[in-house]
């Protein structure tokens, strides 16, 4: 296990993370008591559950009234009472609803909108997001009421947050879960979103991983570090991990390299994100059985439908081997239909077959691996495979035939694999083990510059040429960047762009800097014009530069000798944390001023 040293805080605090996944989610906490090591627990004990205390996750599943009001969450919504009435009153049932949220630049061609059921008339996403957080708080102040007494008073106003995303959700996502965290009351105000922390699902299952694995005794024995390609290993001693987690809508892979004393780790290529999770699977296999009952008298919507559930309820599940045949048990023994495999109330499906449904994702994940092995900047060593679409003994055996030839050490972490999110969303918040982060994509600036009629390139943009307001012919669409793709940045590591206009007025009380995202083949970017469509504007930083204007001397244009007033100030960003900042600075006689800048992402 990790060593912990006592919590050093002088209050008593709680610290709550939420693993709100496509198809299931949880809750884990952890009370930080000032001179006690803290311990970090799961929330075991759900409302309708059928094993009370024996699971830490709940489906994620809700039922709408015609009025849009919540009438069932999670095990609740499985009952067979809230099924009968939700089909009586015309409830609408929500699953995979988190897919609405899926960052829009993730390959999702084979997702189709009619896959996911659409949400209630006058809802959207981020208010599904809300209502079920709020049923999750709910849920945990309940359990923690219950098993600790006279605990929760001396915490509910001492709460952290920490909210899980998986690796490809970028700001415009981030911002929507921090509406959500105050739509459901786990805040009351834009002030509070100091104590909402956000998290990739990658970097919380690292945290489960080093507490519960990579540091216990036996991944640390002789045995287990002979395992290492030696060969393979880093001058400087770190060994490269990647953490594969396969969950029921994404499939997230997060690569580190490591030091185990002291335990450090450090991220060594972008951040892999596939629409490729479990449930893909169980659409994939709706449609075969779709085509292969065609014709025969269970090829009803609703049958087919029904033999999907139990297809993902336990043949998913079960498949092990490509030479066996699978069922899926849905009928009575009178059920017989030898032309479409059916007999005694049981389909048979080939091998084959079911490991066709399976291969997009292990090809997502190898495919994804590849890229990050690639650019890595150190050898990997470790892959491990946690998530709850990791259950799935074919999935592993698919890619452990992949490792294996590589050299690679590739486990599966032993029980609670779909605890490994929420636990180690509460360890980033305790032990915050990783130090840099590396950039997803190459991040800028639109800028003009002046026209130099020797240079090439900027002949060739001539018909863009204007004059700007100091009198000086220029040309637009230069891209400025500001961080390539690949860097390393450490959590503090400042990067700073100045940013120079010029205008009549000398009133600047708001003014707004694009950041442009760059997501293209390029290392390194100059124009905007070319493969503009690998360009977007990732968001926008908002300065209140209102100190700075009271500051300026007018100058003369080169023009007509008119007054105009040249603004000069620095964009100042950190993005090794796992949200960016911003600031904005300036030189007020010979002293450096800053002031803070707010980021609005377009959604």
């Amino acid at each position: 296990m990790l060593p912990r040293a006592p919590y050093k805080g002088e209050t008593r605090k709680l610290v709550l993370a939420f693993d709100v996944g496509t198809t299931f989610s949880g809750v884990s906490y952890c009370i930080l008591d000032p001179g006690e090591v803290p311990v970090i627990r799961g929330v075991s004990r759900y409302p309708a559950q059928e094993q009370v205390g024996g699971d830490s996750k709940i489906p994620s599943i809700l039922y709408y009234d015609l009025q849009g009001v919540v009438r069932a969450v999670g095990a609740e919504a499985l009952q067979e009472r809230i099924i009968e009435q939700a089909e009586d009153e015309g409830w609408m049932k929500l699953e995979w609803w988190k897919l609405h949220l899926r960052a829009k630049h993730l390959a999702s061609s084979h997702i189709r909108e009619d896959d996911i059921p659409p949400l209630p008339r006058g809802k959207s996403a981020v208010q599904v997001l809300a209502d079920f957080m709020r049923y999750l708080f709910q849920c945990a102040r309940t359990y923690i009421q219950e098993a600790h007494l006279n605990l929760w008073r001396s915490v509910e106003n001492s709460i952290e947050f920490v909210l899980t995303h998986p690796n490809g959700w970028e700001g415009p996502q981030q911002q929507q879960i921090r509406r959500a965290a105050e739509l459901a009351g786990l805040i009351s105000s834009n002030e509070e979103q100091s104590h909402v922390h956000l998290l990739t699902e990658g970097e919380a299952s690292l945290h489960f991983c080093v507490v519960n694995v990579i540091t216990s005794d036996a991944f640390s024995s002789p045995i287990a570090v002979s395992d290492f390609p030696v060969e393979e290993e880093d001058k400087s001693g770190s060994q490269g991990v990647v953490i594969v987690d396969a969950g029921g809508g994404t499939i997230d892979l997060s690569a580190y390299s490591m030091k185990l004393s002291p335990t450090s780790f450090e991220e060594i290529a972008p951040a892999e994100c596939c629409l490729q999770g479990s449930v893909f699977v169980t659409r994939r296999a709706h449609d075969l059985l779709k085509n292969k009952l065609s014709g025969s008298n269970y090829s009803s919507h609703e049958m087919v439908a029904q033999m999907t559930s139990i297809f993902d309820k336990t043949t998913k599940l079960r498949f092990r081997k490509l030479d066996e045949p699978s069922y899926i048990k849905f009928g009575t023994i009178r059920d017989k239909d030898l032309k479409y495999d059916i007999r005694s109330g049981q389909l048979k499906l080939a091998g084959q077959d079911i490991a066709g449904l399976f291969e997009p994702s292990v090809k997502a994940i190898i495919q994804a691996f590849e890229q990050q092995k690639r650019v890595a900047s150190t050898p990997v060593n470790f892959v491990f495979l946690v998530g709850g679409f990791a259950a799935s003994d074919w999935l592993f055996a698919r890619l452990q035939e992949y490792f294996q030839p590589l050299g690679i050490s590739f486990c599966r972490p032993d029980g609670h694999v779909n605890k490994a999110v929420a636990d180690g969303a509460v360890s980033f918040y305790i032990d915050h083990l990783v130090s840099s982060r590396v950039a997803r994509a190459t991040y800028g600036i639109d800028v003009y510059t002046l026209f130099n009629s020797q240079n090439p390139e900027h002949q060739a943009r001539q018909h863009t040429l204007f004059i700007d307001a100091a009198g000086n012919p220029s040309i637009p669409n230069l891209f400025s960047s500001i961080l390539l793709k690949g860097t390393q940045v450490s959590e503090l590591r400042e990067f700073r762009k100045s940013f120079y206009f010029t205008q009549k007025s000398r009133q600047t009380a708001n003014h707004s800097v694009n950041i442009m995202c760059y997501k293209g083949n390029l290392q390194e970017p100059k124009w905007l014009d070319i493969e503009r469509s690998s360009f977007s504007t990732l968001c926008s930083i908002h300065a209140d530069l209102s100190e700075l204007s009271r500051t300026l001397s007018p100058k003369k244009s080169a023009l007509d000798q008119s007054d105009y007033y040249a603004i000069d100030f620095e964009v100042i960003m950190l993005f090794g944390q796992t949200e960016l900042k911003a600031l904005i600075s300036w030189k007020h006689k010979g002293v450096e001023m800053r002031s803070p800048a707010s980021i609005v992402y377009d959604e």
